[in-house]
C-alpha cells in the first residue's frame, strides 16, 4: 500500500545537486567555472564581431565559424548562471517545466556543434575537390538541401526525447545529482520503465555525432586523397580541415564519454561523471574560438587588428 501511494506521487520540482559530495569545497568551483563561462562569452563574441564586420570574413567557411561562434556563445547561457547561483548560494531548485525547457535547449543547440562542423566539412571538400563549382555548390538554394535534412533530424530526435521525459512520473526522489537538467540524470530518478527513453537517449547520440563524424571522416578522406593525388598545394585549405578535425575530436570524445557514462559499468565517481558531462557542454564554448582564431590566419590577423584599434582609440580620445 505504501508503494502504491508512492508511485501515484509525481514530484513537480527539483534540486540539482551537482559537485555536492564536495561539501563545504563547493564554493569554490564559482571560480574556475565563472572563469570558463567569461571567457567563453568574451571570446565568441569577438569572434561574432569580427566575422560580421570584416567583409573579406563574409565567405561561407567563415560565416559557418560565425554560426559555431553563436552556438558556442548561447550553450553556456542555458545552464551556467544557475549552475553559478547553485554553487554560492545553494539556489538549486528547479521546476519540472523549466527542467524540461533547459533540457531541450542544452541538448537541442548541443547537436548543432557536430552538424555545423559536418557543413564546415562540406565547405572544405566542394572548396578542394570541386573547386570550379564551388560558388555553385556553396549557394544558399542548393546547399539548403544539406541543411533541412539534419535540422530536421535534430529537431525530432530531441523533441522526442524531451516529450518522452516529461511523461515519466518522478517518484523515487527530485534531487538531480547533476548541475544542469541532462537527459539521463532526470530519466534515472522516475519510477517505472524507462527503456525507451534509454533508447532515444542512446538514438540521439549516436545519430547525431557520431553520425555526424562518420561524414566528416568520410569527406575528409576524400579531401586528402585528393590532395595526395593531384599533388596541389593547398595547405591553407588543409590546415583548416585539421582544425576542424582537432575540434571535432575533442567534442566527440567529451560527448560520447558523458553518454555512455550513464549506461554502462564504470568506476566513475557521481562528481567525476557530472564534470564530463558539464566540459561536454561547456568546453567546446571555451575551446573553439580559441582554436579557429589561432590556426585561421585571416581571423587572427583581423583580431590583432582589432586589439590595435582597441589599444589606439582611447588614446585619440585623450591625447596628451
Amino acid at each position: 500500500m505504501k508503494n502504491l501511494s508512492a508511485q501515484n506521487i509525481s514530484f513537480s520540482d527539483f534540486n540539482l545537486i551537482g559537485f555536492y559530495s564536495l561539501g563545504e569545497w563547493r564554493p569554490l568551483l564559482f571560480i574556475p567555472f565563472f572563469l570558463m563561462f567569461l571567457l567563453s562569452i568574451t571570446a565568441n563574441s569577438i569572434l561574432i564581431y569580427l566575422i560580421i564586420c570584416q567583409k573579406s570574413l563574409h565567405s561561407p567557411m567563415y560565416v559557418l565559424i560565425g554560426l559555431m561562434g553563436v552556438v558556442d556563445l548561447f550553450m553556456p547561457v542555458f545552464f551556467v548562471p544557475n549552475m553559478l547561483l547553485s554553487f554560492l548560494f545553494n539556489w538549486n531548485e528547479i521546476s519540472l517545466t523549466g527542467c524540461l525547457i533547459q533540457m531541450f535547449c542544452v541538448h537541442f543547440v548541443g547537436s548543432f556543434q557536430s552538424t555545423l562542423l559536418f557543413w564546415m566539412a562540406l565547405d572544405r571538400y566542394f572548396a578542394i575537390c570541386k573547386p570550379l563549382y564551388y560558388h555553385k555548390y556553396m549557394e544558399i538554394s542548393n546547399f539548403l538541401k544539406f541543411i533541412v535534412v539534419p535540422l530536421f533530424r535534430n529537431g525530432l530526435l530531441n523533441i522526442t526525447m524531451v516529450s518522452l521525459a516529461g511523461k515519466l512520473s518522478f517518484c523515487l526522489t527530485n534531487v538531480i545529482d547533476h548541475c544542469f537538467c541532462e537527459h539521463m540524470a532526470v530519466v534515472q530518478l522516475a519510477c517505472g520503465d524507462i527503456s525507451i527513453n534509454n533508447l532515444v537517449g542512446l538514438l540521439s547520440a549516436f545519430l547525431i555525432p557520431t553520425a555526424d563524424v562518420i561524414l566528416i571522416t568520410a569527406s575528409y578522406a576524400v579531401i586528402f586523397t585528393s590532395v595526395f593525388k593531384s599533388g596541389k598545394a593547398h595547405m591553407k585549405a588543409i590546415n583548416t580541415c585539421i582544425t576542424h578535425i582537432i575540434v571535432m575530436t575533442c567534442t566527440l570524445i567529451f560527448a560520447l564519454t558523458a553518454f555512455m557514462s550513464y549506461r554502462i559499468r564504470n568506476n566513475f565517481s557521481t562528481s567525476s561523471r557530472v564534470f564530463v558531462s558539464t566540459m561536454y557542454v561547456l568546453f567546446p564554448s571555451c575551446f573553439n574560438p580559441i582554436v579557429y582564431g589561432v590556426r585561421t590566419k585571416e581571423i587572427r590577423q583581423r583580431f590583432i587588428q582589432f586589439i590595435r584599434e582597441v589599444k589606439v582609440f582611447p588614446l585619440q580620445r585623450n591625447p596628451i
